[in-house]
This record gives C-alpha cells, structure tokens and sequence, in this order.
C-alpha cells in the first residue's frame, strides 16, 4: 500500500498508482461518481474491485501494484471486476515471477535486550517458555482416539482440576490417521514430526501418548528415533497392551493424576518477546484482508521480530503469485531456493491430484471480493511484515531459527495451525473476513477482524476489529495493538476462542500420502 491510513469519509481506495481498478469501501450503485472521478457502470459490491482504467483482454489487472490477473474481455472505465472478466491468464498472458533473490533483505532495527517488551510465561526444564500450560492425550493412531477422549472426559468432568488452577486444561488430539499408511517416507515422517511436536510444545506442562498397538505409526519408533523414555511428564501405553479399553482408560486417569501436581507446579515469570514463536494464520478473507488486518497483522510481526521473537507464515497455496515478495527478502539464495522449491512441490501435487492453485480462493473468499489466488495470496502475504526471511521448513519441522520464517503448510487452516503449533508455535494470530469460527488447543488464538461489519455481527468471537482502519486508524497504531495484545494473552488473558472452548477439534494433521 502506498499510505498507512485511510480517510473515513473515502468510499473507495486505490491501493498503488500503478493499480488500474480501485476497490469499494462501500456498495457502490450504477451511477455512482467515485472520488477519484470514476463513474461506476454497475453496481460493485463493498470489498470489490472496478475498473478506473480501461483495460483489454488478456491485459494485465493491477492490484497493489502486482498483477492479480488477466482481463478474459475488454473491461470498460468503472466496471466490476470479478470471476467474469478476470482470471489467471492461461489463455491472455502468463504470469512472470522475478524472483529477485536477497534483493529486497534489509536488516531489521533491533530492539536492545535490555529494552525488550515482555510477558509471564511457563519456562519449563529444556528453556522452552509456554503460554498455557496443559496436560495433552496423543494418539498414535485413529484407533487408540476413544480412549484418549473418554480419559480427558474422566478428568475434566470430575473436578480435580480445581485443585490445580496453574493447569487449563486435560485436551485429547485425535486424528484419523496413523494406519493403512506407508511405514516409511513423506506421509510417515509428517505425522512423526507433528506428534513429536505437540509432545514437546512448550504450552503443554505434560502429555500422555496412547496407541493401539498393532499400527502403522509406532509408538516405540517414535521414541526410538527422538531418543526419549517415559518419565514424569511423558507417559506411552497402547491398548493391548494394558488389556483393553476399560485397563487402559484407567491406566491414563491415574498417570494424569500423578501428573497433575507435576504439571502445576510450574509457575509463571517474567520473560523477554524474544521467546514468543507466533503463527501467522487467516482463513474466511475477504477484499478488505489484504488492506486492513493482514498488514496490520504484518507489522505486529515485525515489532516481535526486532524484539527477538519468531514469526512463522505458512498456506504455501495462499502464497502462490506472492513467493516473489517473499525471495527477495530471504536472507541467502539457500533460503530462497527452497521455497521456490516447495512453490514447485504444490504445482506437481496439485496436477497429480487433478487440481491447479487456483482452485483456491474458496466461494466464500469470492464473495467477500476476491477473485484470484494471486489476488489472494498478495494480501495474505502481508501478515509476514517486512523484515528478512530467514529460514524455509517443512510441515511440523522444529523452528530453529529466529526472525520471521516460513513453513510450508496447506491453506486448510487447522492442519496449517497444526503444523506451526508442532513446529514450536506458543501463541496464534488469526485473520478473519468472513468470520472463522476457529481456536487451537494448546495455543491460544487471537482473532482479528478485517471488516468492521463483521466484527459487530460476530463481536463474541473476534477479539481486534481491524475495520478501524478503513475508518481513520494507521495500520501501525493498529499493528502496535495487536503486538500488547500479544503479549497480554502470552500473559495468562484469554482470548474469545477460549473463552467459548474452542480447540478440542482443531488438532488436524497433514496427511499426505495413499490410504491403503
């Protein structure tokens, strides 16, 4: 964008001199002259896109001063743009990425040690800090899932944990995985890495994993390879092992038990931003996402980064027409390369399962204004900020490095959030358009309104109306209140997904890979 705040009395807003439509702030009727002295032909919705320029087939459309596509027909002066006479250019031009490697790098101002924000947070024994402290139920396979919901079931419905007020919670992640898998190769090593990751999680203060027995996905393995024994905050069993369902269900209530004075024990202290590893999520968006709660978002990021912490953006699909925005601010041609490398990835995996990128935005992300995925993904883009991009990882890989990062994800929001929380992620930023309705047990998730509509409508779920700031407020003000926002809920403050309970569900890992 080429300004940081919007006059409210503007109805419609171009967003880069180079952009040739322009994009309404308000439902605009046939008729109607726009400030810029646009006379609208027909009726644009609020969040759309018209035309303030002629532009003829095959021409490129201009949005943020990046092509989003290219006009499928002539588009006369103050025409709606949409799905009617925009598309991805397969048969009126081809879209062509300059990758532009370490071009854009420019080292971030630091925030000194000294002066670094900070929050209360669980540091645990490995130097990890968390901000919730559960005791999580892994399953290893589909299986063994009954159980792990029927001991939670036993501990949080007996009230036992009124005891212990430094615990939030007993949480069951099942899945519908772990067999008729192949025991070995890309689908293996991702659930390997995703139940790892949530074990490990710094949110959680112990955890139990439970197996069936006779799976694909062994527990022994796991530990094998990881070169971990159970001990006083990790504890294995399957269920043939323990002698059935009723054993083993029992054999869980009391290992949670003893853990329970474990787990609360841990209390929470003062510690720097440099220990928050925040997920960048969003899902539902809409025409006003790319404009108002994805850069504000961005810029949050940006303030954890000079403070020393961890930003991770992933949906490699809602990247896809944006991944050169991104090379350019990696931090060696290596870190480039190789999400150029996973860009490539998507492309095979999507013909070899007859789809192609575009089949994302979804009718929702439609409706709210959005036509292409390079549309899409050049908003999305924006909640990684500014600063360089260190470091590019696999689905569920341990984020090592500090600064904003990348993991390759899905778009599907739970098994992308579930793929950052395994990967080390303590807290979770959501943006919302449409209104998801979504939380993320262990982590807890702050969502964030790009319209303001929709945040009166859905106010008991969206925590930041970032609609504030098509009414007047800089996406930095609004940047600077999602960051002490952050740092509030790290503190113990619970969000509105908490509050309503969300986070049982949401526990999603990528699966890759036949089912056999």
């Amino acid at each position: 964008m080429s300004q940081t705040m919007i006059r409210p009395e503007t109805r419609t807003l171009v967003l880069h001199a180079d952009d040739n439509i322009a994009v309404a702030l308000a439902n605009l009727d046939a008729g109607t002259q726009t400030p810029q002295g646009t006379i609208v032909a027909k009726r644009v919705p609020k969040g759309h896109k018209f035309a303030t320029r002629t532009i003829s087939a095959g021409d490129a459309v201009v949005k943020f001063g990046q092509i989003i596509g290219f006009a499928t027909t002539d588009i006369a002066v103050g025409e709606w743009v949409h799905e009617h006479n925009c598309g991805m250019g397969e048969h009126h031009g081809v879209f062509e990425r300059n990758y532009d490697f370490c071009a854009g790098v420019v080292a971030p101002e630091m925030v000194p040690v000294a002066e670094r924000a900070s929050f209360q947070g669980y540091r645990r024994a490995n130097g990890k800090v968390g901000t919730r402290n559960y005791i999580g139920i892994l399953t290893s396979v589909n299986c063994s899932a009954t159980v792990a919901k029927f001991m939670a079931e036993a501990i949080n419905g007996s009230g036992i944990l009124d005891d212990y007020p430094e615990i939030d919670g007993v949480v069951p992640f099942v899945h519908g995985t772990g067999c008729g898998m192949e025991s070995r190769g890309e689908g293996f090593d991702i659930l390997k890495r995703t139940q790892w990751g949530y074990a490990s999680n710094p949110n959680l203060g112990a955890a139990l994993l439970v197996g069936l027995g006779c799976e694909v996905f062994q527990i022994g393995r796991m530990k094998e390879t990881y070169g971990i024994a159970d001990n006083e905050t990790f504890q294995t069993m399957t269920i043939q092992e323990s002698g059935g369902t009723k054993k083993m269900v029992e054999w869980g209530v009391e290992k949670i038990k003893e853990m329970l004075p474990v787990a609360a024990a841990a209390r929470r202290e003062a510690v720097d931003a440099s220990e928050l590893t925040l997920a960048l999520q969003c899902g539902g968006s809409d025409g006003y996402s790319g404009i108002t709660a994805n850069p504000a978002l961005g810029h949050a990021a940006d303030l954890l980064v000079r403070n020393g912490g961890t930003a991770i953006l992933s949906e490699t699909p809602e990247i896809y027409g944006a991944e050169h925005l991104l090379t350019r601010r990696a931090i060696n041609r290596e870190v480039g390369e190789k999400l150029i490398e996973r860009i490539h990835w998507w492309e095979d995996y999507t013909a070899r399962n007859h789809g192609e990128m575009n089949n994302n935005p979804s009718p929702g992300n439609k409706l709210g204004g959005l036509t292409t995925i390079l549309e899409k993904s050049l908003g999305a883009t924006a909640k990684g900020g500014s600063t360089p991009l260190t470091a590019v990882y696999e689905y569920a890989e341990l984020v090592r490095e500090k600064g904003f990062v990348f993991m390759d994800t899905p778009g599907f929001d739970p098994v992308s959030a579930t793929g950052q929380v395994a990967g080390g992620a303590n807290v979770l930023t959501f943006t919302t358009g449409r209104g998801s309705a979504y939380g993320c047990k262990p982590v807890p998730s702050i969502k964030l309104a790009t319209n303001s509509d929709m945040y009166e409508r859905m106010s008991g779920d969206m925590d930041i109306n970032c609609g504030e700031i098509v009414e007047g407020v800089s996406i930095e003000d609004k940047g600077r209140e999602i960051f002490e926002t952050i740092l509030r809920v790290a503190s113990g403050e619970r969000t509105k997904s908490e509050e309503l309970g969300y986070g049982d569900n949401e526990f999603v890992p990528w699966q890759v890979g036949a089912t056999m």
